[in-house]
């Protein structure tokens, strides 16, 4: 349904606005008045994780944590699902990350900007009494490292910003935008690859090299006359290919032959972006190595 990311400075309230946030949305589904599918809202912070402030003191702690925080939002993404991320979210590259995610899934999304000064968040972390502060080091090094969303770019957008002076985030504007923005479509850039099944290789090999072998075969049999012949690979695999009226050598097959193993065994190792199913079948390579010869040899 959507995707709401909380994103601020260290200690500078956004745990208490996605709770705000939580409770609004909350109570709109319960209204009477709300005649839309039956919803559900969800929070996904490091510390329903259990991910201790600590992880940010190192590099190497933090970036499978933060691995865990977006393994955390994937699995919490539905069409049933508001899903509110409270968390740092300071690095504007995972924020991308999140949103792909999130347009692969059809989900609306926005961002919320919690603002507060650094004299601020430095106070408040050090009158912190829940183990959930961070060191003086830590802390000044997240506030320099910060970067800040922005309206102007599409993973941000739409941008609410909230300052530490206003009582309550803008539940009007947020639930408008969740409920009745743009779903963005899935781009090439987001969208899984298909991949070929396990036997596609040995499949691609086998066909192509029994196909070289009874072209070599069927013009021994009609003396190189050429034109349309039919290759009799099996009892139900019989593609026809066009032979130039000539001896087609067995090099030249194996040349054509190598050319379009290569090029089609990097569709399948690597996937294909091609649009629907591709079908790896001994019907379909057939057919597309008989064409791949007709268009190849010389007459």
């Amino acid at each position: 349904m959507a995707f709401i990311t909380i994103s601020g400075l260290p200690c500078s309230g956004k745990t208490r606005r996605a709770q705000q946030l939580k409770d609004h949305i909350e109570h709109r589904l319960k209204d009477a008045l709300y005649d839309g599918p039956p919803l559900k809202v969800a929070v996904v912070s490091d510390d329903t994780l259990n991910l201790p402030r600590s992880v940010y003191n190192d590099g190497r702690a933090e970036k499978p944590a933060r691995a865990a925080l977006f393994t955390a939002v994937q699995r919490q993404m539905a069409q049933d699902t508001i899903l509110i991320v409270d968390s740092l979210n300071y690095i504007k590259g995972f924020r991308y990350q999140m949103y792909c995610a999130a347009r692969e899934h059809k989900l609306r999304v926005c961002t919320v900007f919690v603002v507060a000064t650094h004299d601020q968040c430095r106070e408040w972390n050090a009158s912190r009494e829940d183990g959930h502060e961070y060191t003086p080091e830590t802390l000044d090094n997240l506030l320099v490292r910060y970067e800040e969303p922005s309206s102007m770019v599409r993973w941000d957008s739409p941008l609410f910003t909230v300052p530490w002076t206003d009582a309550d985030v803008p539940a009007d504007d947020i639930w408008k935008a969740i409920t009745e923005g743009i779903v963005k479509p899935p781009n090439a850039g987001t969208q899984a690859v298909p991949k070929a099944p396990t036997d596609a290789l040995r499949t691609l090999e086998h066909t192509s090299t029994t196909m070289v072998a009874a072209i070599m075969a069927e013009q021994v049999a009609s003396g190189g006359l050429g034109g349309p012949v039919t290759l009799s690979l099996s009892s139900t695999l019989k593609p026809k290919v066009i032979l130039p009226s000539r001896n087609v050598t067995l090099s030249e097959l194996q040349r054509l032959k190598r050319q379009f193993v290569t090029v089609h065994k990097k569709a399948i190792t690597l996937g294909t972006t091609e649009k629907g199913a591709v079908d790896w079948s001994e019907e379909s390579i057939a057919d597309k190595f008989a064409l791949y010869i007709e268009g190849n040899l010389k007459p």
